[in-house]
């Protein structure tokens, strides 16, 4: 018996030191970030000593950094709870990434102010706290925006996945350049992005000349901070649409938007375009393709490494954003992430005319060498390219009227482009004789945009009716 008691305790003894043994190898390799070979010991731990705060975090910690955001929640909460001084941080960067702002704020603060009675560094985590307050406040602004599809794509050769129009200008890569580039429908123009010798990216700008492209011009204004790239030039020549990793993103490129002032050669201070646009991951390559009414963007958000997920959205005529006061807070939330597109679907008849556009497009790219007319998408099975294809004289009818508003609609969409350049570089006199007919031409482009949207959706119907007898 004596024996027995013996052998069971130099077991007991040796077991528990091949433990500690082991903790200390998970503890250096925390320590140097290698968190998928420490993260089976921590478990291990856990499982042995439920309550123990430091077990809860170190597992809670390797994880978040493997991507078990899900998982690591519990434990990261009971180690804060507890108040291991870096659970609060790794708390705070899990709400962060769930959308929980307000309470990643908290974590933050709690954290800072461990490390103040530690007497250790809190500029980190002070410029950290920045970015996570910055995300509170635009969350209580999201843009009701429908977004129509989204498809994952190779992150090599995401702009393929683009179909703009000819008319919005072109998007493209060459090996020249280490950025992205766009280049005006009139080819007079080019922006790209492309690499400084210190190895950031920057925004350049060339115009076309008699006998080729002009030097490059940096965009200085747009380059003071962080990397700078993916450009996109509205049809207006003003509005410039680009992403960056500096000032104001909530983490790695976020789309920004700036206007082109004449008076000084500059563009104006950027604004961040706000969620659901921009994420906590990389946002970027925003498009608006004016002539089918519709807007692309890229994201890496919920994405593998290498992949990339493509956003088609319809764009507002003007901003509409949620009510974040009287909205339940997974619905906010649910908007911002873009978790799920179809939760932006509030509106059938805008989403299903956008699908149909968007369909027309992609048809139209895939078979641009066949001759047509027009591309209209009636229905999933049906698209037509001339007048001969309808079956309803009604249907044939609306759509000459569609037509006829489209060119009308297109001249003064022009004619508005052009009052708006007029004005952009006019002196004040001449802005306040332009204002009037812009409002004017504001409010008549506007009208006829609906009655366009409603005419389409008029000429679907009859058609349909008459194919389903």
């Amino acid at each position: 018996m004596y024996k027995k008691y013996i052998i069971g305790l130099f077991a007991l003894c040796f077991t528990g030191n091949a433990m500690a043994q082991s903790l200390e190898q998970a503890k250096q390799l925390f320590v140097k970030g290698e968190f998928e070979q420490a993260k089976p010991v921590f478990q291990k731990l856990v499982k042995q000593a439920p309550s123990n705060a430091n077990y809860n975090y170190w597992y809670g910690a390797c994880c978040y950094e493997t991507g078990e955001k899900k998982e690591a929640q519990p434990y990261l909460e009971k180690s804060a709870a507890r108040k291991v001084i870096d659970a609060y941080r790794y708390l705070g960067k899990l709400y962060y990434d769930f959308y929980r702002f307000d309470d990643a704020v908290d974590n933050y603060e709690q954290h800072i102010e461990w490390l103040e009675k530690k007497k250790r560094p809190t500029e980190q985590a002070e410029t950290e706290l920045e970015t996570i307050k910055q995300a509170a406040r635009m969350i209580k602004g999201v843009e009701d925006v429908a977004v129509i599809d989204s498809f994952v794509v190779d992150k090599s050769d995401f702009l393929k996945a683009y179909k703009i129009s000819k008319e919005s200008g072109s998007l493209y890569q060459e090996s020249s350049i280490a950025g992205t580039a766009y280049q005006t429908e009139m080819g007079n123009k080019m922006i790209y992005g492309d690499e400084t010798p210190d190895g950031k990216m920057q925004l350049y700008s060339r115009i076309r000349l008699l006998d080729g492209w002009s030097d490059p011009e940096p965009l200085s204004s747009l380059n003071e901070q962080g990397n700078v790239n993916y450009p996109f030039l509205m049809s207006d020549g003003i509005t410039l649409y680009y992403a960056s990793d500096g000032e104001g993103s909530l983490g790695g490129y976020d789309i920004f938007v700036t206007r082109y002032d004449s008076e000084d050669g500059n563009y104006l201070r950027p604004d961040n375009i706000g969620m659901p646009f921009n994420s906590p991951a990389n946002d970027y390559m925003y498009a608006i393709d004016d002539f089918n009414n519709i807007g692309w963007f890229a994201s890496d958000r919920y994405q593998p490494e290498g992949k990339v997920c493509i956003y088609v959205f319809i764009p507002n005529t003007s901003k509409v954003v949620y009510n974040y006061e009287n909205t339940d807070e997974p619905i906010i939330i649910d908007a911002a992430s873009l978790r799920s597109i179809a939760t932006t679907w509030k509106d059938e008849n805008k989403v299903r005319t956008g699908k149909q556009r968007l369909a027309a497009v992609m048809y139209a790219k895939e078979s641009e060498q066949k001759k047509r007319d027009f591309t209209l998408v009636i229905d999933d099975s049906a698209i037509y390219h001339t007048l001969n294809d309808f079956r309803s004289a009604e249907a044939r009818k609306l759509y000459q009227q569609m037509a006829q508003k489209q060119k009308d609609y297109d001249n003064l969409k022009k004619d508005l482009d052009a009052k708006r350049n007029q004005y952009a570089g006019g002196n004040n006199a001449q802005k306040k004789s332009l204002s009037p007919a812009i409002l004017d031409l504001e409010k008549r482009t506007e009208q006829l945009q609906a009655e366009i949207e409603q005419l389409n959706i008029q000429v679907r119907n009859e058609e349909i009716k008459k194919l389903k007898h």
